[in-house]
Formats: C-alpha cells, structure tokens, sequence
C-alpha cells in the first residue's frame, strides 16, 4: 500500500504519451545556427564576378588573361576562406561557385586554343 515508484524525468528518459494525440512523439528538430540564404549566394556571385572579370582584363593576350584570372581566383578563394569561417556563408559558397565556374571557362578556353593552334599557351 502507497508503495509506488516516482515515474523518472529528465534527459535520457523517453517520452510517454499522454494519449491525447495518437501515434509517436514528435521528433525534435535541430536547425543550422547559421542558414545559408539565397540572396547571400547571389552576391557572393555577383561580387566574384565583378572581381574575376576586373582581375582578368588587366591582361593583354590570351596568356596574361589567364594568368590573371588565376591569379584573382586565388585571392577570391581566400576570401571565401575567410568568410566561410567568420563570415557569411551563403556569400563564401557565391564566390567559390564563381570562381570555379570562371576557372572551368578559363581552362576550356585555353584547351580550345591548344587545340586549334597546337601551342601551348600559357608558357
């Protein structure tokens, strides 16, 4: 007689259901402290863009382009880096997006012209 146990609480001991709501109890949700944003990916892109296309119309022919634009891939990268670690993702992953697509422009470019002139034209 009024020997019962106290139910135990805290962390680690499930969830009963009251009953009142059939089925499982609801599952908890673990959200991004930091969400990565459309409108922050765009800058980014936007921002890269306009770097890689200052960066590379410092060059004069088809070999200091490119140059530059490694060159001022490079530095975007860097960037990103930075802004990945205390920044805003949303416009590191921008910038990374734009910088590789203008490398992969770069290098089709470059393999077009090796191929067409059959000289290698970053030496």
């Amino acid at each position: 007689m009024g020997t019962e146990q106290p139910t135990p609480t805290g962390p680690g001991v499930p969830l009963t259901p009251s009953g009142l709501f059939p089925g499982a109890p609801p599952r908890r949700a673990y959200r991004e402290p930091h969400p990565v944003r459309s409108w922050a990916v765009l800058a980014g892109i936007g921002a890269a863009g306009a770097w890689l296309v200052l960066f590379t119309l410092l060059g004069t022919d088809l070999p200091s382009h490119i140059w530059w634009l490694l060159t001022g891939g490079g530095l975007a990268w860097a960037g990103a880096l930075g802004l990945a670690r205390f920044g805003d993702r949303g416009v590191a992953v921008g910038v990374a997006v734009a910088t590789a697509f203008a490398w992969a422009t770069g290098a089709g470019i470059v393999t077009l012209y090796w191929i067409v002139t059959a000289d290698w034209p970053l030496w």
